[in-house]
């Protein structure tokens, strides 16, 4: 079983972002200087008994290195210099070869060698196994936590840990990706185009929509993801009815009724994992009845005036704000605040917030909720530079136990979201392509279906 087997090169190549990746590293440590920086990029996580979810790598490391195989660890030591601490495939003259589900390539399949990894990321690349005996005490060190617990667990034999030190590496690890560079704009137009693809696919199977319910879409938008990309960047959203009063409605088993409305928030995670997010709510008979015509386009009329407020140096916050005074005025236009649309708009009351539930904007890139750990000055409560990309999405939900809205209203949920780039003097909507005027809707849905 051993013997008489070819170890057979890989044809790599270099991996386009190597470029920019060691950039990235390079800045990252002029932050830093005389310190070593240490960012795994994980392992697998268990699904159920010894069965494992597909891996995904940690944002930040893939961000850094351009890696996306398990177990790996890049180092920034004190001089600026990078290494990638990675674990290649094994060799058939060993058990892992033949028995180890995780690692053995007759189970999950060829892992690159150490040579390939560095011709593929362009960077000095060395065993795992090597990772423990180059670290020392006598040089600061900061870890990326959160991420791999062995590889903590190694660090923290070797080295002193420093929370706060710590906690101020991921932070900057965050707000470093707050502004994309050319390169990522490209990765987030390519998956807002397959997203595209993936809502077109499920309006083209509607009849096989309204036989089996949510999950066909569920489904129809996934084949597309895989196809086309590495995976969907978050569990798809497929709200029909009142479940598209349920901000986060992932369980998709529910029926698509014609009449009601489908709040579909989906969106592809491409090769390189950088993610579409993308909302539409469309109608399920292919037109919008007068009521939900007029809901949406207050939706609509609130997420344009966000997307016009988009622009550098505008307030982060500024969007969000020129949404909720649409939504507030409109709100009052149909008797449903208590008190004027100014007074409802103030900090201290916001009792709009009833209908409207949620921030309109996050910062988008490689994670979905991308730049989490960033400080507050820096992202929530800072301000929109050129490069940046974040979501638009205002929406209205009229629960279906709501007694204080017309019967007509209630169980309805809508959403429209976009994904905008900060340019020079402006916006670009990356997910354009995407009819969102309800016009427009119903003409798309009719060409699609035939």
């Amino acid at each position: 079983m051993r013997q008489g087997w070819a170890d057979l090169p890989s044809d790599v190549g270099r991996h386009p972002v190597a470029e920019h990746a060691a950039r990235r590293r390079s800045r990252l440590a002029d932050l830093f200087p005389g310190e070593r920086l240490v960012v795994p990029a994980g392992t697998f996580k268990v699904r159920a008994n010894d069965t494992d979810y597909r891996f995904r790598p940690d944002t930040a490391h893939t961000w850094l290195t351009g890696n996306q195989t398990t177990d790996a660890v890049l180092v920034v030591e004190p001089d600026g210099s990078s290494v990638l601490y990675a674990r290649p495939r094994s060799s058939r003259e060993t058990d892992e070869f033949f028995r180890d589900r995780q690692y053995g390539a007759l189970w999950a399949g060829k892992r690159p060698s150490l040579s390939e990894l560095a011709e593929l990321l362009d960077m000095e690349v060395r065993h795992v196994d090597e990772l423990d005996q180059r670290l020392d005490a006598s040089t600061k060190t900061r870890v990326h936590r959160g991420v791999h617990p062995e590889v903590e667990r190694t660090l923290d034999r070797a080295v002193t840990s420093d929370e706060g030190a710590d906690a101020e590496l991921s932070r900057v690890l965050s707000e470093l990706r707050l502004v994309k560079d050319d390169w990522e704009v490209g990765e987030l137009q390519q998956a807002c185009d397959v997203t595209t693809l993936g809502f077109e696919d499920s309006v083209r199977e509607w009849d096989r929509v309204l036989e089996f319910g949510e999950r066909w879409i569920e489904g129809t938008f996934f084949r597309r993801a895989r196809a086309m990309g590495n995976d969907i960047g978050y569990d798809s959203i497929v709200g029909g009815g009142s479940h598209a009063t349920t901000l986060h409605w992932i369980d998709n088993t529910g029926p698509i009724t014609p009449g009601e409305l489908v709040l579909l928030d989906m969106g592809v995670e491409n090769t390189n994992l950088y993610t579409a997010d993308v909302t539409r709510t469309l109608p399920v008979s292919g037109t919008y009845t007068p009521v939900q015509r007029d809901l949406y386009q207050l939706v609509l009329d609130a997420q344009s005036a966000g997307i016009e407020a988009v622009r550098p140096g505008a307030a982060f916050i500024a969007a969000h704000d020129a949404a909720m005074r649409v939504l507030a005025h409109g709100l009052a236009d149909m008797g449903l605040l208590p008190v004027s649309a100014e007074e409802a708009l103030d900090p201290s009351s916001k009792v709009y917030a009833r209908w409207t539930l949620h921030g309109t904007s996050h910062m988008l890139g490689m994670d979905v909720h991308d730049c989490a750990q960033a400080a507050p000055d820096a992202y929530a409560k800072g301000t929109l530079a050129e490069g940046m990309v974040l979501t638009v999405e205002p929406g209205l939900y009229f629960q279906a136990d709501d007694l204080l809205v017309p019967e007509e209203l209630r169980g309805i949920g809508i959403r429209i979201e976009d994904d905008i780039l900060v340019t020079a003097d402006g916006s670009r909507n990356l997910s354009a392509a995407l009819p969102r005027s309800p016009d427009a809707v119903e003409e798309w849905m009719g060409r699609l279906r035939g």
